[in-house]
């Protein structure tokens, strides 16, 4: 397994509390915390913070009885679970707790509502996050300086990581491997899971309504002769002369078919074939570029850092399957 480039061990704490939602929970220690001696020494070290003394009820009927150890003290990456209840203030302990891990580097990640914890220590204020589309308004309501998007499965700020609904939980937590360990690392720990290896974090959280059969077989092929020509230019004029449809008609099933509008599900699609390649070849960036029907370099490096976060050349250095 390729090193870390921080100190490892890189301990990872979970919260819990009484009315725990249990497959939330469950992520963090199915993803950081069952052993894995194939992924050598530097793998996570994990553990339980509980915010309360004694056995804590979780969803189920399961109840959880963890030390009273303060984990958080040390924690270089703290999960935080769905909230029992998004109008019930988190203890103020907890908040400080949070806070000063925050101050001293520590990564905070919500799932679900675990984001009203997040908020309710104002290190969000200014920043976008998201969480599940049914409690997206109630948040931007009761805070209003967090940039709430409801539309996307995850959100990366760095420090500050918040996800929608509880599989996107999984998806956020495997970022966070591919992050620390690359993507050789993440889609071993995925294909244990039986899910997905890599879902953009910018992926819609769900299709307005199902997308009926005929629908669907109408626009697959269309998807797959993109995926195949992601080099050449597709106007959504070329796509609905494709599907034999208006335009107007067009744009209106492509986006009951996948979530998102074409031009914003084609970006998707190169974005994710250049970080293919880009993990998988020592092609120059400007050839990946071209092939991922960006056309220049510039282009590939602007739409990286506004989606990604780095460079394509900061990219490959992180995650190069090639380099490990």
């Amino acid at each position: 397994m390729p090193r870390r480039t921080d100190r490892p061990p890189h301990t990872v704490a979970v919260l819990a509390y009484d009315g725990l939602c249990t497959f939330e929970f469950a992520i963090a220690v199915e993803i950081f915390g069952l052993p894995r001696p194939e992924l050598g020494p530097d793998w996570y070290r994990f553990a339980v913070h509980p915010i309360q003394s004694g056995p804590l009820r979780a969803t189920g009927g399961i109840r959880i009885c963890a030390p009273q150890r303060n984990a958080l003290a040390r924690a270089d990456t703290i999960v935080i679970p769905g909230w029992c209840d998004p109008e019930t203030d988190p203890p103020p302990a907890l908040l400080s707790a949070l806070r000063r891990a925050h101050a001293r580097g520590a990564r905070l990640l919500s799932i679900c509502s675990g984001v009203f914890v997040l908020a309710a220590t104002g290190l969000l204020d200014g920043r976008r996050a998201t969480t599940h589309w049914l409690h997206a308004e109630r948040l931007r309501a009761r805070y209003p300086r967090i940039e709430v998007d409801p539309g996307v499965i995850y959100v990366d700020e760095g420090q500050l990581l918040t996800s929608a609904g509880s599989s996107a939980g999984i998806d956020l937590c495997l970022h966070l491997v591919r992050r620390d360990y690359g993507p050789a690392v993440a889609n071993q720990i995925a294909r244990r899971l039986v899910v997905p290896a890599h879902r953009e974090g910018g992926q819609a959280q769900y299709v307005e309504r199902p997308v009926p059969r005929r629908e669907r077989a109408g626009v697959g092929p269309l998807l797959d002769r993109i995926r195949a020509g992601l080099d050449q230019p597709w106007p959504v004029p070329r796509m609905a002369e494709q599907m034999h449809m208006s335009e107007r008609n067009f744009l209106r099933r492509f986006r009951e078919a996948t979530g998102r509008p074409p031009g914003e599900w084609l970006l998707g699609e190169r974005l994710a074939r250049a970080r293919e390649l880009l993990e998988t070849t020592t092609h120059p960036v400007d050839a990946i570029a071209e092939r991922c029907g960006f056309g220049t370099a510039a282009a590939l490096r602007h739409h990286f850092a506004r989606r990604i976060g780095l460079s394509p050349q900061r990219y490959r250095e992180r995650f190069s399957q090639r380099a490990e």
